[in-house]
């Protein structure tokens, strides 16, 4: 369980700047108590009552400096001069100190933890994108680190030193009346624990708040991710009802649970404060009629308690707006501290230079490999199959025979749960991960597109592509066919997931993006089961000019992109079930030829 300690972290590294601000920003909020205290001294040089020894010190340095006589109006002036130099001279310094200091702590924190969070993100394992959802994610990324930015400088400039001003009061009331300190002490004290205690309670609601919010904000991204089939199904009402139900329970807890529990705390507050002061009041007249205070220091005990007392109202609204950020702050702490995945030693900003570079002549081998996501339902069971370099080889089957998770375990997006995957005769766990990848690429049936130009899009695995390189790989993925026909050219922005782009576009897109990776081992998974018939026919003319140039692995289910392959290999139910040319297993009049049969039928669709 995170604690604040574990918050505090995300801070370590402007250490030295935070205790300086945070020391400058208190001193400050204790030099200000001189004011009140000198004023006490200004009505008791008035009402002809002796100053504090300390003043009448500074009045005899200065007669004796400027030569005036020890007088009253002398010692009124040595009392404004305080009051100038406390309250004036220190204006211009305090703001850049505390604010400026404050606040650029908190902004780099924002920075390094926007980049650690990035950094998270593409290091935990796959599975766990498999189990949460993407607005869930980004929901609690987002609040964790702008409640972290918000939080810090309320807390460094303005909690601590308001409790350090308090404290300095506890010690100006101390050697004015030890009694009415002792007090003023246990009361503030306890109205100070009073109102933490009752927000530690109210932390565990705002727990409960920020997850309805998650899924309030997972399912908001869910519609817009889903807009066109929410749409077409005619499901606005029922989406609208249903978001509906979700936020009258969110505000069910915001209002009943928390707001309720806020508006109770400040009545009780305000109740104890306004007793206290009065009680102070009672107790600083008395000793003041007893003779035991001068008129003065009534006025400045009063004055500073009165100060003391108005505090714990901000004090205990920065520990409400702490309470409501503190709960994201601790999921988003949580999220930080997820396992990662295997890649995590490979991701950084000097990832890039810490990646090792291969070059591999596109053997692979899968050495008695099995695999399951779930231990009593293996998806793979004892593959034994060689591919050799430039060599095409083809994975059919029905659906989920295993064909796409081969693929997964030769990226290393999973380990084998039994077996060894080589490259050229090394085993890849024993490769540097990103260097690895670096030399494999896949171009998936949907192609993942940003939003933004075609040019960046193509260049996404290779930011080094010069254009002869870009022209060329277009030219191969037939990409240059749509893309004179665009009035930006290069530049057109795609749109957010390619949305302004047809599917054999982003096809396309997505093989020249593969080619400039220039990789040693090129992979089509199911690359033209959703095209039509002109889009896979292009995408099936640029699959065969690659033949032979590097090793390929083609994943389909339509056969007619397979034939040319130098190898099919059939799976079923997880294990190879044959091998062979187009002509060889056709011959073999088993599963390949039953499959290969339905397709060629008429009512084939």
């Amino acid at each position: 369980m995170a604690k604040m300690l574990d918050i505090l972290n995300y801070f370590r590294a402007y250490r030295g700047a935070a205790i300086f601000s945070i020391t400058a920003s208190s001193l400050f909020e204790v030099i200000d108590l001189i004011v009140p205290y000198t004023i006490g001294q200004i009505l008791n040089v008035l009402s002809e009552q002796p100053p504090d020894q300390l003043i009448q010190n500074m009045v005899v340095t200065a007669s004796t400096v400027t030569g005036l006589i020890e007088d009253k109006p002398l010692a009124l002036g040595v009392l404004l001069g305080i009051i100038f130099v406390v309250s004036v001279l220190r204006a211009p310094i305090q703001p850049w100190i505390g604010a400026w200091f404050h606040w650029g702590i908190a902004l780099r924190a924002r920075r390094d933890g926007s980049q650690k969070a990035l950094a998270k993100v593409l290091t935990l394992p796959l599975e766990f994108y498999d189990e949460n959802n993407p607005g869930r994610i980004a929901g609690r990324v987002a609040r964790g680190i702008s409640n972290l930015t918000w939080t810090y400088p309320e807390i460094a400039g303005q909690m601590i030193p308001k409790l350090c001003r308090v404290l300095g009061i506890f010690v100006m009331i101390l050697l004015i009346d030890w009694q009415i300190a002792i007090f003023f002490l246990i009361s503030f004290l306890f109205i100070l624990n009073f109102s933490f205690r009752n927000l530690k309670r109210l932390t565990d609601k705002e727990k409960i708040l920020d997850k309805h919010q998650e899924n309030t904000e997972s399912r908001t991204s869910e519609i817009i991710t889903n807009i066109k089939t929410v749409k077409a199904f005619a499901s606005e009402a029922s989406e609208m009802k249903r978001q509906s139900d979700r936020l009258d329970r969110e505000l069910k807890v915001v209002l009943y649970d928390i707001h309720l529990g806020y508006v109770r705390l400040g009545t009780q507050q305000r109740t104890f404060v306004q007793s206290c002061v009065f009680l102070v009041l009672a107790l600083s007249l008395i000793a003041t009629v007893q003779g035991q205070i001068s008129i003065g220091h009534f006025i400045t005990t009063l004055t500073v308690s009165s100060m003391a007392y108005s505090e714990l109202e901000p004090i205990s609204n920065l520990g409400e707006v702490f309470a409501r950020r503190y709960a994201s702050m601790l999921r988003f702490h949580e999220f930080m501290h997820l396992p990662v995945g295997r890649e995590s030693d490979s991701i950084g900003i000097a990832g890039i230079d810490r990646a090792k570079t291969y070059n591999f002549t596109g053997k692979v081998e899968f050495s008695n490999i099995s695999f399951s996501y779930d231990p009593k339902n293996p998806v793979l069971q004892n593959i034994q199959l060689l591919i050799e370099p430039y060599q095409t080889v083809a994975l059919v089957g029905r659906s989920g025979s295993g064909k796409s998770t081969l693929v997964k375990l030769l990226f290393r997006y999973f380990e084998p749960s039994h077996g060894r995957i080589l490259m050229d005769g090394e085993d890849i766990r024993n490769l540097n991960i990103s260097g690895y990848r670096k030399r494999l690429a896949i171009v998936h049936q949907e192609v993942d597109v940003f939003n933004g130009s075609l040019y960046e899009n193509l260049i996404y695995g290779n930011r080094n592509a010069n254009s002869e390189q870009i022209e060329a790989a277009c030219r191969i993925a037939k990409v240059d066919e749509f893309i004179r026909l665009l009035p930006q050219g290069y530049n057109t922005i795609v749109g957010e997931r390619g949305v302004r782009m047809s599917g054999g576009q982003r096809q396309r897109l997505g093989i020249a993006r593969a080619l400039l990776v220039e990789p040693d081992v090129l992979i089509f998974d199911e690359a033209t089961s959703s095209l039509d018939y002109e889009s896979e026919r292009a995408i099936q003319l640029a699959m065969s000019q690659l033949q032979g140039t590097r090793t390929m692995i083609i994943i389909a289910h339509r056969l007619s992109t397979v034939r040319e392959a130098d190898k099919i290999v059939v799976l079923d139910q997880g294990k190879i079930a044959e091998v062979g040319s187009h002509q060889a297993l056709l011959a073999q009049n088993g599963i390949y030829h039953r499959l290969h049969s339905l397709q060629e039928s008429p009512s084939f669709i």
